[in-house]
């Protein structure tokens, strides 16, 4: 017997955020990159979940409907009953204007439901008992911060109460900016997903965090292109923090110290970086024929022989 649409049973959370106007999806499945099929949004639109036995064109034919003005409960009204397979989705829709709408067919595998609250819905199938979609809403009901960490605090009550009948596999996360600016990559916030992994919202935990740490990288760039040195050094230290293991962070840190005449503030950081990965060493001596690291011969020189 074949199957027409894939077994992508999972929890999902679709939300808004009031304050920033953000709209985002989680999710986390015992399917194989379950992201690249569930999760769909769109910057000044909104965001869908289609799961279940997954029927993809609501993701991209739920964001068409609400773009043309078209709120989330009248879009999937109209996706449900042109779909013969209906009682088999689960689907979940937000739009810009916090319009929510959800639907659990009555064939989707239990144990099954959903619960929609103020900007926000959860929905679940083929879980391990019906308490996990309460338990996602209730935490992100009393979660705060960020959008983005209060939808991974939903996805691990979600996995505290039981999760997926099957276990863990792959997990995914997309936030998405609360109006257009016709530039797409920019306007995806987060859009980070964890493939096949033993603990995927772990993983994806680790991602979001790697992300912020570029995310103040490109602050620092910001503000030391904007002429605001102490403020550009202070993101480049966060970032730095972020993401201890990556090399890479503090590299940029300290030839924008040595650009800056800060070279004793840049030799500990050059010589930590070398001994450990000797290859930046290597990159570090390219950077001034390519116009990305303005210094003398005579400070060049100075920093490579002391990070020996």
């Amino acid at each position: 017997m074949t199957h027409r649409f894939p077994f992508a049973h999972t929890f999902s959370i679709v939300a808004r955020d009031p304050s920033t106007g953000q709209m985002g999806a989680a999710i986390q499945s015992h399917w194989f990159s379950v992201g690249s099929l569930v999760i769909w949004g769109e910057a000044g639109v909104g965001v869908v979940a289609t799961q279940a036995m997954v029927d993809p064109s609501y993701g991209n034919l739920g964001l068409e409907l609400m773009r043309a003005g078209r709120p989330a409960t009248r879009a999937l009204v109209g996706l449900l009953a042109a779909d013969e397979g209906r009682d088999l989705r689960q689907v979940a829709m937000l739009d810009c204007h916090a319009d929510v709408a959800v639907h659990t067919g009555s064939r989707c595998i239990q144990d099954a439901g959903h619960e929609t609250g103020d900007a926000f819905s959860v929905q679940a199938n083929m879980m391990a008992n019906p308490s996990i979609w309460p338990a996602m809403a209730k935490a992100y009901r009393e979660s705060s911060g960020t959008l983005t960490a209060r939808l991974l605090e939903a996805l691990e009550a979600g996995q505290a109460a039981g999760g997926d009948i099957r276990g863990k596999q792959s997990a995914a996360i997309l936030v998405v900016a609360p109006t257009s600016t016709g530039r797409p990559w920019a306007d995806r916030l987060i859009d980070l997903r964890v493939e096949d992994h033993p603990d995927p919202i772990l993983d994806l935990k680790r991602l979001v965090q790697l992300h912020d740490a570029y995310e103040w990288m490109n602050t620092g760039d910001q503000k030391l292109g904007e002429g605001d040195i102490d403020a550009a050094l202070a993101a480049y230290q966060r970032a730095a923090g972020l993401a201890p293991t990556i090399s890479e962070l503090p590299f940029w840190q300290a030839v924008t110290l040595i650009e800056l005449k800060r070279v004793d503030e840049a030799l500990p950081i050059l010589k930590d970086i070398f001994s450990l990965e000797p290859a930046w060493r290597t990159l570090f001596q390219r950077l001034p024929a390519a116009g990305l690291l303005n210094t003398d011969s005579a400070t060049l020189a100075r920093v490579l022989a002391s990070t020996r």
